[in-house]
């Protein structure tokens, strides 16, 4: 790493720290009784984003310990950082407890999904900085949809309780962006490894994943509708993974594990707008459908759209949680009673310009740091790699 480098990620991790101390002091960690559920579904989260999000990332067969050690970096500069800025009045009401950690979480899910599109194609100290140019963008993002922030969506208006857009698709598009800027001809030419053990990897994260979906969706539901949705989000992911079986036998004759891996978990992506609102039958036409689109991304849309921009989404985000989640969004204006369509409609669209933009100018800061010298590689920065 340059020392110029390492100087701006310590002194960016300094001044957070500082800032993660007051917000800290200033927080009411003494929540009512009913949070203390929400500390269970937070440790569930918890555990999707080291272990199912970590180990869904080591497909890459050489690329194993970086890619596990990049998401341990990643989730712990999104947490501290989300409560700081939460906490500066920045983005709204400062939420403190459980319920401000849950929502960091969420933050960390989304850096993950869009660090997961230039996986293998930045330096360690990369991804600290990549963390810290994103959660804010995804901060304001939420805060403008969720709570109406600048006044330019009507508050509560806006249907996403899973985070579909604010943290699948708002993630996936703000790592297309990155790759606009990040992936250079050495790296488009050069294959993305897999085997048996790798492969095998992947799919105890994708399973990590499936178990916990229904926390994640759930996390912050009220109590009486957690049941509901537990159920709901089960049955999508049940419907997903039935129909990425069934897609990736049509469309490529035999069973691709990659496509097991990542489709199986569009269900879960898909029903998060309507997860406290959906049905069991519009649940399961919604994983349908979500697992279908997936698997079409990866076997179709996936080599097309790479050929023709020259551009490598190494993880495939934009078909697991892109398309999926953009999906799930516009779902909602079918499946949530008395929803203002025209809100909806204008939250996915400035979601959508807001994750891209901030994606491309955060990857030309990126460049500035320098570039890896071999993709996808544990040696280049690993001892005994």
């Amino acid at each position: 790493m340059k020392k110029s480098s390492f100087g701006v990620v310590f002194s960016l991790l300094l001044v957070a720290v500082v800032l993660f101390s007051k917000a800290c002091w200033a927080a009411d960690f003494l929540n009512p009784v009913e949070d203390v559920q929400k500390c269970d579904r937070a440790l569930h989260v918890m555990a999707m984003l080291l272990v199912g999000f970590g180990f869904l990332m080591v497909f890459v067969k050489k690329y194993g310990r970086s890619a596990l050690t990049a998401t341990f970096l990643l989730v712990s500069v999104a947490i501290p950082l989300y409560i700081c800025l939460n906490s500066s009045g920045l983005f709204g009401g400062f939420k403190p407890g459980v319920e401000g950690l849950i929502l960091a979480e969420f933050a960390a899910a989304g850096l993950l999904i869009c660090a997961g599109a230039v996986l293998g194609r930045l330096k360690m100290s990369q991804y600290i900085l990549l963390g810290l140019l994103f959660v804010p963008c995804y901060m304001l993002n939420e805060w403008i949809l969720l709570s109406g922030g600048l006044g330019l969506l009507s508050k509560g208006g806006f249907a996403d309780t899973g985070g579909s857009i604010v943290i699948h698709a708002f993630g996936a598009l703000f790592g297309l962006g990155l790759i606009m800027t990040m992936t250079t001809q050495k790296e488009f030419e050069t294959p993305i490894e897999t085997d048996a053990v790798s492969d095998r990897f992947s799919m105890l994260g994708s399973m990590v994943l499936w178990i916990f979906w229904p926390s994640f969706c759930a996390a912050l539901v009220p109590v009486a509708r957690v049941p509901q949705t537990v159920v709901n989000v089960v049955i999508a992911l049940c419907g997903a993974t039935l129909a990425t079986y069934i897609t990736s036998c049509v469309l490529r004759r035999k069973i691709s594990i990659a496509d097991i891996a990542n489709a199986s978990l569009a269900g879960g992506v898909a029903i998060g707008s309507t997860c406290d609102h959906a049905n069991p039958g519009s649940s399961i036409i919604i994983g349908l459908c979500a697992g279908v689109l997936s698997v079409f991304g990866f076997a179709v849309i996936q080599s097309w759209l790479q050929k023709k921009i020259a551009k490598v989404d190494t993880c495939g985000v934009m078909y697991l949680h892109g398309l999926p989640g953009l999906m799930g969004g516009i779902a909602a204006v079918f499946v949530v009673s008395g929803l203002n369509n025209r809100i909806q409609l204008t939250g996915i669209v400035f979601a959508v310009s807001l994750a891209f933009l901030s994606g491309y100018v955060s990857g030309r800061v990126l460049e500035l740091f320098g570039r890896r010298v071999t993709a996808y590689e544990d040696a280049e920065e690993f001892l005994d790699a």
